[in-house]
């Protein structure tokens, strides 16, 4: 199991939280999709490596940008 977390800019409700999680959750290897938009973290689960590029890729998909924290 792999954890990446990223910073997510433009968030500001639970909608804009559902619009990420929706995205990033269709992603293959996705088990879990934390996302908060007064912290502005995305944290995302996987079973197996997904590059940030298509984590990144979602994230703005919705709407939003997102860089990965290291």
């Amino acid at each position: 199991m792999t954890i990446n977390e990223f910073q997510v800019t433009g968030m500001s409700c639970g909608h804009c939280e559902a619009s990420v999680r929706r995205e990033v959750a269709q992603l293959p290897g996705v088990e879990a999709v934390d996302v908060s938009a007064a912290s502005g973290r995305l944290v995302v689960t996987t079973s197996a490596g997904i590059a940030d590029d298509d984590v990144i890729a979602a994230v703005d998909e919705a709407g939003y940008e997102a860089m990965r924290v290291s």
